[in-house]
C-alpha cells in the first residue's frame, strides 16, 4: 500500500505540474558585459561517438531511446520473471537482466583499470564555430548540441546567441583532463569572437571543471566573470553512495526534488515522509556492483568521491597496481589541485577576475548520505564551508572557525559556517535550492545572471538584495518570509513585522496561522486576505525579542490554497542578533522545529504517528486550531 501511495502521488504531482508554464520574473540591472559566454555544462552532456567520422560513426553517448526500448521489449519475458522473483525478495535475477543490457549499452564507454579509454572515442566538434549557439540554431533543427537551453535562451536576450558557446569534453576523464580541454576551447572562442576575455557559466560537474581550470590556468587572465552554480568542486555524495552500493533512497527528499524541478505549487512531500521505498534501495544496491566494471574506472567518477570518503572507496574498489595510473591522477586532484583552490581563487580575484559560487543547502543527499546538500552534492564539497550533519545544527553561541575580519559567516539556520569556504566573500548559499534548479529559483536566477553578465557584484556585500544566505524562492515553496527591518534570516529588536510573500507563479494564498519556536511571539493573522502571486503582506506581532545573540528561532507559516493539497506550511529558521552572545555550547542540536502538537503528545504517540506517515498532517491541523483558540483566548 505504501509503494502504491507513493507512485500515485508522484503521477498526480507530475500531471498537475504540466497544467501551467511558469515564467521567470525580474531582469538583470547594470551594464551588460560584451564578453562572450561559455556554458560549461553538467555531467555527461557531451555526445561521444566511435568510428572514423561523426556522420558514419556509432553514437555511444547521446543514446537512441528507440534502441533502448527495442532491447527492453526483447527482454520483456526475462524482466517479467525477474519482477516475479523480486516480489519474493530475490533481486538477483532482475538485476542480472538489467545489468546485462546496461553492460552492452555502456561497452564502448568502458575504461581500462588504469583509467584510459578501452575504445578510441571522439566528440562531435571541439572548435568554437561549431559550438556557437547562432551557428547551431542556423544549421540544426534540434537542440542536441546546445547546452542548458533554458538558461542560454535567457542569456541570449542580453547578449545574443552569437555570443554564446557550448563547451564539451570527454566527461569520463578526470577534472584535470577536462580543464585542459576547457583551456583549449577558451583560446578557440577568443579567436572566433575577437574578444580578449570570456565569461564562464558552469553547472555541477562543469563547476568542478571550471574550478580546476581556474586553479591551473586562472593566472592567464582569459576570464572576466566565472559563475559556478551548484558546483561539484569537491565531489558529489551521490557518487560515493552508488559506487559503494550503500544507497538508502530518501523518498521524501526525492519528491521535494521533483516538486522543485517542476515548480509544482501543490505540496506532496509531507504526505510521503514515512513511506520509504526500501525495494528501490535493494534493486540499486544489487545493480551497481554488476555495472561497476563498465564505469568504475572513469576518472571523473573518482574525482566525484568526496575527500573524506576517497581513501575508503579507493581501498575497496581499486587495485594499487593495475589502477596505478588512475590513482595517481585522482590523488593529484584530491591532494594537490583541490587544496590549492582557495589560494588560486584569491589570486585570480586580486588580479581583477570575478569568481562566484551559488550553492544549494538544507537538503539531504537523495541516496541517503546524511549530509547538508543540494540533494546531489554536499554543501561542503560544493563550497568548502563547514557544515553540521544533516538534521543537526551548531549549538547556540557557536563561533565561526575563521574570523574573516569580523564578518558574520554563520547561516541563519546555524547549519553552515562559511568562514572556511573556498570563497568566503563570494559564495551565496540558498536554503532549499536543489541541484540544477538555479534557473527555477527566481532569486538564484537573477543573482546568477547579474554575476555572469555584469561587473556590479564583486562580493556578498555589494548588493543588499543579494545576501549571502537566502531561503529559496522556488514556487514549490509557496511562501517566503522574513522580519521587516532586519537582514535576511535575522531577527532583532528592529523587527517591525513578519513580511510574507507568495512566491507561486499561479496560485492565490491565504495565511491562516503563524507559529514560533524558540521565541514567544504572537502573530496577528488575517485569513481573509488573499495574496496573489508575487504579492506580500505584513503580519504584525507582539512579544519581546530576547536581548541575546547566537540563538535560533523557528517560524512556521501555515497557508491555504485552492489546489489539490489545500493546506501546507513552510518553516524558516532565524538567528537572533540582539545583544551579547549566549554562552557557547559544544556539539550539535536537532534542527526540527517544535510545534504546539509536539508539546501536546508524548514520545510514544510521536513515534507511532511518524511510522504511519501521519505526523505532518496531525501537526498542521493541531497547530492551526491551537493558533485560533489562542487568538480568541479560549
Amino acid at each position: 500500500m505504501k509503494k502504491l501511495l507513493c507512485i500515485i502521488l508522484s503521477v498526480v504531482m507530475v500531471i498537475s505540474s504540466t497544467c501551467f508554464l511558469a515564467t521567470a520574473a525580474g531582469e538583470v540591472e547594470g551594464e551588460i558585459s560584451d564578453y562572450p559566454v561559455i556554458i560549461v555544462p553538467g555531467y555527461s552532456s557531451t555526445n561521444l561517438y566511435y568510428g572514423d567520422s561523426l556522420e558514419t560513426g556509432e553514437s555511444v553517448w547521446g543514446l537512441d531511446f528507440d534502441l533502448v526500448l527495442e532491447r527492453v521489449f526483447a527482454r520483456i519475458a526475462d524482466l517479467g520473471i525477474g519482477l516475479g522473483k523480486f516480489a519474493f525478495d530475490n533481486a538477483d535475477y532482475i538485476t542480472d537482466v538489467v545489468a546485462e543490457e546496461m553492460v552492452v549499452l555502456l561497452e564502448k564507454l568502458r575504461c581500462n583499470p588504469d583509467g584510459t579509454s578501452a575504445y578510441e572515442l571522439h566528440q562531435d566538434y571541439t572548435d568554437a564555430l561549431h559550438k556557437n549557439n547562432a551557428f547551431l540554431i542556423e544549421t540544426r533543427t534540434d537542440t542536441k548540441y546546445r547546452q542548458e537551453v533554458e538558461i542560454s535562451e535567457e542569456i541570449a536576450q542580453y547578449i545574443g546567441h552569437e555570443n554564446i558557446y557550448n563547451f564539451s569534453c570527454d566527461f569520463r576523464m578526470g577534472a584535470e583532463s577536462c580543464a585542459n580541454e576547457l583551456d583549449a576551447f577558451i583560446q578557440s572562442v577568443k579567436e572566433h569572437s575577437g574578444k580578449e576575455k570570456v565569461n564562464l557559466f558552469a553547472i555541477s560537474h562543469g563547476g568542478q571543471v571550471t574550478a580546476t581550470y581556474l586553479a591551473l590556468y586562472g593566472d592567464k587572465g582569459d576570464v572576466d566573470n566565472a559563475v559556478m552554480t551548484v558546483p561539484a568542486i569537491g565531489g558529489a555524495g551521490i557518487a560515493y553512495n552508488a559506487m559503494m552500493a550503500n544507497v538508502e533512497f530518501d523518498e521524501e527528499c526525492l519528491v521535494r526534488f521533483v516538486e522543485n524541478g517542476t515548480m509544482t505549487e501543490e505540496n506532496y512531500n509531507w504526505l510521503v515522509k514515512a513511506h520509504q521505498l526500501g525495494f528501490v534501495d535493494t534493486l540499486l544496491n544489487a545493480l551497481f556492483p554488476k555495472i561497476l566494471p563498465s564505469i568504475g574506472y572513469w576518472g571523473s567518477l573518482w574525482d566525484f568521491i568526496p575527500l573524506e570518503k576517497y581513501e575508503e572507496t579507493k581501498d575497496a574498489l581499486l587495485d594499487s597496481e593495475e589502477s596505478a595510473r588512475l590513482i595517481k591522477i585522482s590523488d593529484r586532484f584530491h591532494y594537490e589541485i583541490l587544496p590549492s583552490m582557495p589560494e588560486k581563487f584569491a589570486e585570480c580575484i586580486e588580479n581583477g577576475m570575478n569568481i562566484s559560487i551559488i550553492s544549494g543547502t538544507g537538503n539531504r543527499i537523495v541516496t541517503g548520505m546524511p549530509a547538508n546538500s543540494d540533494g546531489i552534492i554536499t554543501t561542503n564539497a560544493s563550497t568548502g564551508a563547514t557544515c553540521a550533519p544533516y538534521g543537526k545544527r551548531f549549538a547556540d553561541g557557536y563561533i565561526q572557525i575563521n574570523p574573516c575580519n569580523g564578518k558574520d559567516k554563520i547561516s541563519p539556520s546555524m547549519e553552515i559556517d562559511a568562514s572556511t569556504a573556498y570563497l568566503p566573500d563570494n559564495t551565496w548559499f540558498v536554503d532549499g535550492l536543489f541541484h540544477g534548479m538555479t534557473y527555477k529559483d527566481n532569486y538564484s536566477r537573477i543573482l546568477m545572471m547579474t554575476l555572469l553578465l555584469t561587473d556590479d557584484i564583486t562580493d556578498v556585500y555589494s548588493n543588499k538584495d543579494f545576501p549571502q544566505f537566502k531561503y529559496s524562492t522556488n514556487a514549490s515553496h509557496t511562501v517566503h518570509f522574513g522580519f521587516g527591518g532586519c537582514n535576511e534570516g535575522i531577527v532583532s529588536d528592529k523587527a517591525e513585522s513578519l513580511v510574507v510573500t507568495n512566491v507561486c507563479a499561479n496560485s492565490t494564498v491565504r495565511i491562516i496561522a503563524v507559529e514560533s519556536d524558540g521565541i514567544d511571539l504572537q502573530f496577528d493573522v488575517d485569513p481573509s486576505e488573499k495574496l496573489e502571486p508575487g504579492e506580500r503582506t505584513e503580519i504584525p506581532f507582539t512579544g519581546e525579542i530576547p536581548e541575546v545573540s547566537g540563538q535560533v528561532v523557528n517560524v512556521t507559516v501555515y497557508y491555504a490554497m485552492d489546489t489539490i493539497t489545500p493546506i501546507g506550511y513552510r518553516t524558516q529558521t532565524f538567528r537572533i542578533l540582539n545583544g551579547e552572545l549566549v554562552e557557547t555550547v559544544e556539539g550539535y542540536e536537532d534542527t526540527e522545529a517544535k510545534t504546539a502538537f509536539d508539546n501536546f503528545i508524548d514520545v510514544n504517540v510521536d513515534s507511532l504517528l511518524r511510522s504511519l506517515g501521519l505526523k505532518e498532517i496531525f501537526s498542521m491541523i493541531f497547530s492551526i486550531i491551537n493558533y485560533w483558540l489562542s487568538a480568541i483566548n479560549i
